[in-house]
C-alpha cells in the first residue's frame, strides 16, 4: 500500500510542477512587461530586470498552486482510469478511502507552500520589490548616464552625453532644465562625473557654461565656469510613503492594521479581505482534490457518465474559484462577506467527502437524464 500512494503521488507531482512551470511562465511575462518601461527608461540592466520580476513569482504562485493542483490531479487520475490502473486497484480491493489518501497528502503539500508563499513570500517579495523600485526611481544618476543620446529621466530635464570613458570620466555634457517655461537654463560642459554623496546624486561638470533665458528668450545671459555641481536629486521621484499597501503586509498586520489619515474605515475593510483570503485560499488545494475524486473515482464507468463528470468538476471547480474571487472584492466593502470566503472551500470538501464516502449528492432519476442526454460516441 505504501508503494501505491508514493506511485500514485509520483502520477500527480509531476503533472503539478509542469502545470506550474506553464501558468507561472505565462502570467510571469504579463506582469515582466510593465517593469520592462521602468528598466529600459532607467538604464537598468538585465539583470535587474530578472530580479524585480522574480519578486512577483510568490505572488503569482498564490492563486496558481490550487489551479495547477487541480489540473494535476485530474489528469492523473483521469490518465489512470483510461489506463485500467484504477480498475485494476479496485479488483485487488483498494477502496477508494486509501485512493484518495495520496491524492490528499499531495493536496495538504501543495496546501502548505501556497501558505508558506501567501504569509511570508509574498509579503517579503513585495517589500523587496518596492524598495527596489523606489530606489531605481530616485537613481536619476544612473538614469542619465547614456551615450550619445538625449535622454529625460524625469520631467523638465533634457540630458545628452557625447561618450563616457572606462572610469566613469563623462565628455561632452548638455543639460537643460525647463521645468521654468518663463526661465529655461542650459548647461554645457566638456567633461564631468556623476558623484553619489552623502546628499544625494551630483553632477559635476568641468570648463562649461550656464546660459539662461529671461523675458520669453528676449535676453540670454550666460555665465562662464570652471566646475559646477549640479544637483540631480531635485528631478529625483517623490519619497516612498510610509503605510504599506496591502500585498506588502504580513498577517499580523492585515487582521490587526495600524492606520492612520483619511478613509481608515475602508482600508481596514481592505487589510480584512486581503488576510482572509491569505488564510481561505491554501484550502481549496483540499477541494479541489476531493472534487477530482469525485470526477473520477465515482459513478459508473460509462462513457457519457464519465465525461459528465469531468465536465462538471472543470466548471465546478473554475466556477468555485471564480466566486471566491469575486466574494474578496464584496468583502472589501463588507467585512462580514469575509466568512464566504471560508464557507466556499469547506462546503465543496463536505460536499465531496460525503459523495465519496458513498452517499449521492444527486438523485440516481436525474443523472439518468443527463446520462441520456449525452450522446455515447461513434465506435
Amino acid at each position: 500500500m505504501q508503494r501505491l500512494t508514493f506511485y500514485i503521488m509520483r502520477q500527480i507531482i509531476g503533472p503539478f510542477a509542469l502545470f506550474t512551470l506553464l501558468l507561472t511562465s505565462v502570467v510571469w511575462l504579463t506582469q515582466a512587461l510593465s517593469m520592462l518601461d521602468l528598466v529600459i527608461n532607467r538604464g537598468q540592466s538585465a539583470v535587474i530586470f530578472v530580479q524585480l520580476t522574480a519578486l512577483i513569482i510568490p505572488t503569482l504562485l498564490v492563486i496558481i498552486f490550487p489551479i495547477a493542483f487541480f489540473a494535476a490531479a485530474l489528469y492523473a487520475l483521469h490518465k489512470l482510469n483510461s489506463d485500467s490502473e484504477l480498475v485494476v486497484m479496485w479488483a485487488a480491493g483498494v477502496s477508494r478511502f486509501q485512493l484518495a489518501t495520496p491524492v490528499l497528502l499531495t493536496a495538504l503539500g501543495v496546501m502548505l507552500l501556497t501558505y508558506g508563499c501567501g504569509l511570508y513570500l509574498m509579503p517579503a517579495g513585495q517589500r523587496a520589490l518596492r524598495e527596489k523600485v523606489f530606489e531605481i526611481r530616485t537613481d536619476i544618476g544612473a538614469a542619465i548616464l547614456q551615450e550619445g543620446a538625449f535622454t529625460t529621466p524625469s520631467a523638465g530635464l533634457t540630458v545628452f552625453i557625447r561618450d563616457i570613458e572606462a572610469g566613469g570620466q563623462i565628455n561632452g555634457i548638455l543639460v537643460h532644465d525647463s521645468r521654468s517655461a518663463q526661465r529655461p537654463i542650459t548647461y554645457l560642459a566638456e567633461s564631468g562625473i556623476v558623484a553619489q554623496t552623502p546628499d544625494g546624486a551630483r553632477l559635476i561638470m568641468e570648463n562649461g557654461n550656464v546660459q539662461q533665458s529671461d523675458g520669453n528668450g528676449e535676453r540670454l545671459s550666460m555665465l562662464q565656469f570652471e566646475s559646477y555641481v549640479f544637483n540631480l536629486d531635485q528631478f529625483a521621484g517623490p519619497q516612498s510613503t510610509t503605510e504599506r499597501e496591502a500585498s506588502e503586509r504580513y498577517l499580523p498586520e492585515l487582521l490587526y492594521p495600524e492606520i492612520s489619515g483619511p478613509d481608515q474605515e475602508t482600508r481596514r475593510y481592505l487589510y480584512w479581505a486581503e488576510g482572509h483570503d491569505r488564510l481561505s485560499s491554501p484550502l481549496y488545494c483540499i477541494a479541489f482534490a476531493l472534487i477530482a475524486l469525485v470526477a473520477t473515482a465515482t459513478g459508473h464507468l460509462g462513457r457519457a457518465s464519465y465525461a459528465m463528470r469531468i465536465t462538471g468538476a472543470a466548471a465546478g471547480a473554475a466556477a468555485l474559484r471564480m466566486i471566491g474571487f469575486a466574494a474578496q472584492g464584496i468583502a472589501v466593502r463588507n467585512p462580514t462577506v469575509n466568512a464566504v470566503l471560508y464557507l466556499l472551500p469547506l462546503t465543496a470538501i463536505i460536499l465531496s467527502a460525503i459523495h465519496i464516502a458513498g452517499v449521492p449528492l444527486v438523485p440516481e432519476r436525474v443523472k439518468r437524464i443527463f446520462e441520456r442526454s449525452i450522446p455515447e460516441p461513434a465506435k
